[in-house]
């Protein structure tokens, strides 16, 4: 007489919901989910060390050096870009802000004989009127962040330019506490200027704001989802408008930053700002869609960026090639975060 094994009993959804999430990709997902920084901290460690392979110049103290003075710029942007991004919004009018804002401190302080303490104020008021100007768009009109800013893109931009008549100031024109953020000193090996130490505290603040406040915490959750925050009584308009009016402020810090790395006030200072500041926010793990990220990887973004510029170039590589490799980077990012948030609890 045979005996026949009975078939195993029927996996239930429960357990197949088990089985799935203790799978390997699984644990990746909700790792990379938890952490986003993570993504953006291992593709600079292997661009390092592709780099440093390729051209052994790459990782000199010089070469490094050059690469956090040429970010710091990019990277103080892109503070108020991930701000916005976590609101789901967008910002376009990023460059001009910071221009309109350089542009008129400048100017004032070459032909009025303003003080350059009075200067930089007026500059970060400048940036921080802008922004609110653009967040009483999108909360009052409840206009499209990205039709506001593709707007006032061009609005910002016009009167830089007018107010500026389309000309340069240099440094040595100006109070030299506009240009202090350009000096440098040693720091062991390497050479980091004024404007990076300020790009530095700038995320600090901002990332402790972010992460130990409650204004943090309602902005992750009116970039998560509006409606259910203003349920919960969070006045969603308010944080929005705080948040492009902190970003516009930050663009007025990055303007006096600016001047220092430029050496001058040049209304054709940063002609890629907004595309630049969007690829390191995106490149750094925060979500397009809101929510979700953190300025840790923001800042790995705009190394990351750095890093492909420098060591391409150093590489001998075209520099359309470099544009291509950072667009493509922009594609897997958001690739990879369309499969992060998928990720199921």
């Amino acid at each position: 007489m045979t005996t026949t094994t009975p078939p195993p009993p029927p996996t239930t959804a429960a357990q197949q919901f088990a089985l799935r999430r203790h799978s390997p990709l699984q644990r990746v997902q909700h790792l990379l989910h938890a952490h986003p920084a993570i993504s953006p901290f291992l593709v600079l460690v292997i661009a390092f060390v592709v780099f440093s392979t390729l051209n052994p110049r790459f990782a000199s103290p010089n070469s490094l050096s050059l690469v956090l003075q040429q970010v710091a710029v990019i990277g103080a942007l892109a503070v108020g870009q991930t701000l916005i991004i976590l609101t789901a919004g967008i910002d376009l009018s990023v460059g001009a802000i910071v221009i309109l804002a350089m542009m008129l401190s400048a100017k004032l302080a070459e032909g009025q004989g303003l003080p350059g303490a009075l200067a930089i104020c007026l500059a970060i008021a400048v940036g921080a009127a802008a922004g609110a100007l653009n967040g009483a768009l999108v909360t009052r009109l409840k206009l499209p962040p990205f039709i506001v800013t593709l707007g006032t893109l061009s609005v910002f931009t016009a009167i830089g330019l007018l107010y500026s008549s389309g000309q340069s100031v240099q440094a040595t024109d100006l109070p030299p506490v506009l240009s202090w953020t350009g000096e440098s000193f040693p720091l062991g090996p390497f050479r980091i200027t004024i404007g990076v130490v300020a790009v530095v505290v700038l995320y600090l603040a901002v990332g402790f704001a972010l992460s130990k406040t409650a204004w943090g915490r309602h902005v992750y959750a009116v970039g998560d989802d509006k409606e259910a925050a203003r349920l919960a009584g969070i006045r969603v308009d308010r944080v929005l408008l705080g948040v492009y009016l902190a970003a516009g402020a930050i663009y007025g810090i990055t303007a006096w930053i600016l001047i220092g790395r430029a050496g001058a006030a040049s209304p054709n200072a940063i002609t890629d700002a907004n595309l630049e500041s969007i690829t390191a926010v995106v490149i750094g793990g925060t979500s397009l869609f809101g929510g979700r990220g953190a300025l840790l990887g923001t800042l790995l973004g705009a190394l990351i960026v750095g890093f492909f510029r420098s060591g391409l170039a150093l590489a001998g590589v075209d520099d359309q090639y470099r544009v291509l490799a950072v667009g493509l980077l922009v594609i897997l990012a958001v690739a990879v975060d369309q499969w992060i948030r998928k990720v199921r609890a």
